[in-house]
């Protein structure tokens, strides 16, 4: 199978609506009840397939946030790919995009904003990809006006998605929010269609 196949197959297995009730339930102290979508950008990014997040409490549906996007990218080593995150010049722009693909229809490129070292490096192994940062990377975003850091990491399967995401204080290092005790575990609760 080709990298760009694989690659196809990441990014079927990321696209859909994603829920951790289970986890929220048996664990509520440290896991909110949080739906997640993923959607196919309808354009790609230098060529590359690009897909956008954005997640809600199950409880605020209507009010979703860490809007992102996700270049998925080969790489000189067959066995590996590169995901790329980027954020927006205006995320309220594409706020509801998860549930309102159309608004996904004004995207152009020059929305996006650059993340330097907020890129993983993906492998493929036993039927999911696990997704890690480089040994060393930092990736800051800007939040209301403050520079944020959050360290990375997902892994995914066909039917399932895990997310090791959290926020960290840039000075100390102590984590602040998202997977403090481990991943957020999400499943596939609904597929999106995918372009022919």
């Amino acid at each position: 199978m080709t990298q760009q196949n694989k690659l196809t197959i990441l990014a079927q297995w990321l696209v859909g609506e994603f829920e951790n009730v289970n986890q929220a339930k048996e664990q509520p102290n440290w896991f909110v009840h949080i739906r997640l979508w993923h959607r196919l950008l309808p354009i790609k990014i230098d060529g590359n397939l690009a897909i956008f997040a954005e997640q809600a409490p199950i409880l605020k549906l209507d009010q979703p946030y860490r809007q992102r996007i996700l270049v998925l990218k080969p790489s000189d080593n067959p066995a590996k790919f590169i995901g790329q995150y980027y954020g927006f010049k205006d995320p309220n722009k594409f706020r509801g995009a998860g549930t309102n693909p159309h608004l996904l229809n004004q995207f152009l490129p020059e929305d996006l904003v650059n993340l330097p070292g907020c890129a993983l490096t993906i492998t493929e192994q036993e039927q999911k990809f696990i997704a890690q940062p480089e040994p060393g990377a930092k990736c800051f975003f800007e939040y209301d006006g403050q520079i944020r850091q959050v360290v990375l990491g997902l892994e995914v399967s066909e039917d399932s998605f895990k997310s090791f995401d959290r926020g960290v204080d840039p000075e100390t290092g102590k984590g602040l929010w998202g997977a403090l005790i481990g991943p957020y575990e999400y499943q596939k609760i609904q597929g999106f269609s995918w372009p022919n």
